[in-house]
């Protein structure tokens, strides 16, 4: 039975969807002003291996993922570069799809644009002041009002009355509680702007989700997730204005991945200490940077660090290495190492405990090929198959292990022809020169009797 850990409940539960078979899941996605950094990567690539696996366990996933695409930060850097809007934005959500492709991951079924949803937004915020959650302001904004809502911070799990303490008025507050958070800002000069009850304006962030995920999924749908980052205020919001308006429970299971460290600090733009996606692509191959992220549990920090990204490579040679050489062949019928895959995968998607299975299954693989079985084949196949649900060992094993770039092929050919012509005149001391000539190459090779085979050398 499938258990997921539950954010608002701070444990794991069994997961039963509300409609048989068929999960909403709807998941916050990029405000597009500038490239995704791995921390983005992260969440893409998290929903990514969940919607896999939720379909290869044979439910039918709805996933939505939304685009913010009007923001302070969006307005501030259209400004910056002298272009328009929508110029920025359709740049950088091209460039978000660029990267989520080179990942591997899948599209959504839907990503909703927030400019696309103004009209639900603004009816949901009407919602809420006709039901005294939110009060227009003097200054033309329109806020929620926290204290209406007794299941605030539900979600992260404090107090009102805690979080109110220290809380600083700003000046020309028009809040009635300095908690009291946004939900349309008032135009100003040279923004952009839409018509609303209460003059031009635009969304807060919060009600964005809010109207997008119920518009798309329904008032009360499955999953909701995003990154630790956004559980408060992002999430606490969307929960407070979404249950206020529809009067139903908003959301069943809520889902956080953990964060993306660099010296103990978390990665982030803000913080002036990210690697963006591409930038990471320019060094390692996309393989590799989607396994180091579905090597640790999805709710644990992950640290980017050059031997974290060599122990990923390193992984994904042990796989390619054992799929080698084996012909295309029926899956052995043998169900274990699937079951405890499955298991793994059962408990709160534990990838780290779904790659030791299919560790062990590689080992296994290793023996039979040792002990040239015609399992061995079978094996592999089962092995390429399961690694698929988490979108591994999409290569051929040749070109993942040979990975040419920067290697002159032609000339390792040559001089694995010349060597085996050196063995085969049993001239060893010529045979071991061009090992060692092919090792400063950068190449490893290893003798069966299936010929010479090499592979860029691990550095």
């Amino acid at each position: 039975m499938l258990k997921i850990y539950n954010s608002l409940t701070n444990k794991k539960s069994a997961f039963q969807p509300i409609e048989k078979n068929k999960i909403g899941l709807y998941a916050c996605g990029i405000t597009v002003y500038d490239y995704c950094h791995l921390g983005h990567g992260r969440q893409m690539v998290t929903f990514d291996f969940l919607v896999r696996y939720l379909r290869y366990r044979g439910y039918e996933v709805n996933f939505v993922r939304n685009i913010t695409d009007i923001d302070d930060k969006i307005i501030k850097r259209a400004n910056e570069n002298g272009e328009s809007i929508d110029a920025l934005t359709a740049r950088f959500i091209q460039a978000m799809h660029d990267d989520g492709d080179a990942l591997g991951t899948m599209r959504p079924n839907r990503e909703p644009k927030a400019t696309e949803y103004i009209p639900q937004i603004v009816s949901m915020i009407e919602t809420l002041i006709e039901k005294k959650y939110a009060y227009p302001a003097n200054n033309g904004d329109v806020y929620y009002r926290v204290n209406e809502f007794v299941d605030y911070g539900c979600l992260s799990h404090q107090k009102l009355a805690d979080m109110q303490v220290g809380a600083r008025i700003e000046a020309n507050e028009d809040k009635q509680n300095p908690l009291d958070f946004v939900l349309w800002k008032a135009s100003k000069a040279n923004e952009p702007a839409w018509d609303s009850p209460w003059g031009k304006g635009r969304p807060g962030w919060h009600i964005e989700c809010s109207a997008m995920s119920t518009n798309e999924l329904g008032n009360n749908f499955d999953i909701h997730g995003g990154g630790l980052d956004l559980k408060f205020p992002h999430h606490e919001n969307e929960i407070a204005q979404s249950c206020a308006a529809t009067g139903e429970k908003f959301v069943n299971t809520w889902m956080h991945t953990g964060l993306i460290n660099v010296d103990d600090e978390k990665m982030s733009k803000s913080l002036g200490n990210f690697t963006t996606i591409r930038e990471a692509l320019a060094e390692y191959r996309p393989e590799e940077i989607r396994y180091f992220m579905i090597a640790s549990h999805y709710r644990s920090p992950l640290s980017y660090s050059a031997s974290n990204m060599q122990g990923a490579k390193a992984a994904l040679e042990r796989f390619y290495t054992a799929l080698r050489d084996l012909p295309e062949s029926e899956e052995l019928d043998d169900n274990q190492y699937e079951q405890r895959f499955i298991d793994a995968m059962d408990d709160d998607f534990n990838t780290p405990e779904a790659l030791a299975v299919l560790f062990e299954l590689t080992r296994n693989i290793n023996r039979q090929k040792d002990q040239h079985c015609a399992t061995a084949a079978g094996l592999a196949t089962l092995l390429k198959r399961l690694a698929n649900v988490l979108g591994l060992l999409p290569d051929n094993p040749t070109n993942f292990l040979q990975d040419s770039h920067g290697i002159d092929t032609a000339a390792i050919e040559a001089l694995i022809s010349l060597r085996t012509q050196a063995r085969i005149d049993k001239d060893w001391a010529k045979s071991d020169q061009l090992r060692e000539q092919l090792s400063q190459l950068g190449v490893d090779i290893e003798d069966s009797t299936n010929g010479t085979v090499w592979r860029k050398k691990t550095s």
